[in-house]
């Protein structure tokens, strides 16, 4: 099946009205996405496919190792962190919503 310049220009103009000149970014970058993970998928079942065919070696039984010995938990230096952290992700959250406002274009009302 041959596809000649006027049949691929009826298809880009039958995209182009379908989804319009404001979503098709958008619709491009999503279907590049949806391929990226398809192809990284098929990668993850043909790894699984070599090892599932790969003969099984045993693995070494891991030496035991004691527990870890902990500091002392300072709950006011846990407090100060988290009051940190917080302050952080509100004016993070001040921002992109400041950044958004500025994104969105006025309307005039008559």
């Amino acid at each position: 099946m041959n596809l000649g310049a006027a049949e691929i220009a009826l298809i880009v103009l039958a995209v182009f009205l379908l989804f319009g000149y404001k979503k098709l970014p958008d619709a491009s970058r999503s279907l590049g996405r949806s391929l990226r993970i398809f192809k990284g998928e098929m990668g993850g079942m043909k790894d699984d496919d070599a090892r599932a065919s790969s003969p099984a070696t045993p693995v070494p039984a891991p030496a035991p190792v004691s527990a870890p010995v902990q500091a002392p938990v300072d709950a006011a230096a846990l407090e100060r962190e988290a009051t940190a952290a917080e302050t952080a992700a509100l004016e993070a959250r001040a921002r992109a919503a400041r950044a958004h406002a500025e994104a969105q274009p006025t309307r005039a009302t008559s």
